[in-house]
């Protein structure tokens, strides 16, 4: 399954409190990505919690537009990507 980096921008700010609420909107949105074949895997957030970098495996950009407009999130872009891991280099 390819992966993705999904770029995000929230103006105010991602506020996810640590607790039951916020555990139940993440399984919300896994719930609702999982019927188009969406995984969400993790996701970065910046300091100011303005932006996000989100790794998903998904069968294609839309399925992930998609997911994102039902789930209320914003898209600013997406990128294929794959993994380079520096220690498999490592003699």
């Amino acid at each position: 399954m390819p992966r993705y980096i999904v770029e995000r921008t929230f103006p105010e700010g991602l506020h996810i409190p640590v607790t039951a609420d916020g555990a139940k909107a993440c399984e919300a949105v896994i719930g609702t990505n999982a019927r188009s074949g969406v995984t969400w895997i993790h996701s970065y957030v910046s300091e100011d919690l303005r932006k996000t970098y989100c790794l998903y495996e998904a069968p294609s950009p839309e399925a992930i537009r998609e997911t994102a407009e039902l789930n209320q999130l914003p898209v600013d872009k997406i990128t294929q990507v794959t993994a380079l891991d520096p220690y498999f280099y490592k003699g």
